[in-house]
Formats: structure tokens, C-alpha cells, sequence
């Protein structure tokens, strides 16, 4: 029989810094953030689980047109954050 291991101790996590920027959002997620009233609304049974496999079923559904609307308001999050970082760096 092997000889057991010592149980590792779990690392400590790191704190976050309050004052640090917010990352950017995917494209999905925007589209979720304005989907997931709607879905809501129309089953209010559903649970968590329920809510993001519509949420999936959705997107998937989406063509390239509608989705680039979401791609853009992504692309313009992300050089926000590109903005906020350099910022918060430059200190």
C-alpha cells in the first residue's frame, strides 16, 4: 500500500482591489443581461439553470446580424476597460 500524502494547505486567495476596473463583458453577456428579464418574465417557474439553457438556446439562434449588435457594445466595453486599466496602472 502507498504511504498517504499530507494534505495540502489550500493557498491563500488573493484579495481583490476594490479600486481596480471592472472587466469587460462578452458579447453573450450582454445579450444576456438584456434577455434575461424577458425570459423571466414569460416563465417565471424557471429556475437559474432553466433561464441559461434558454439563454444558450437563444444565441445560438441569433445570426450574424443581430449578433454583431452585441459584439459591438462588447468591442466598446472592452476598450473602456483597456482605458480604465492603463489608468489604473499609470497611478
Amino acid at each position: 500500500m502507498a504511504p498517504k500524502k499530507a494534505a495540502k494547505e489550500p493557498k491563500a486567495k488573493k484579495e481583490k482591489d476594490p479600486n481596480a476596473p471592472k472587466r469587460a463583458l462578452g458579447a453573450y453577456m450582454f445579450f444576456s443581461k438584456l434577455k434575461r428579464d424577458e425570459i423571466k418574465a414569460k416563465n417565471p417557474s424557471y429556475g437559474v439553470t432553466d433561464i441559461a439553457k434558454e439563454l444558450g438556446a437563444a444565441w445560438k439562434l441569433l445570426g450574424e446580424k443581430e449578433k454583431s449588435k452585441y459584439e459591438d457594445m462588447a468591442k466598446k466595453d472592452k476598450e473602456r476597460y483597456e482605458k480604465e486599466v492603463a489608468k489604473y496602472k499609470g497611478k
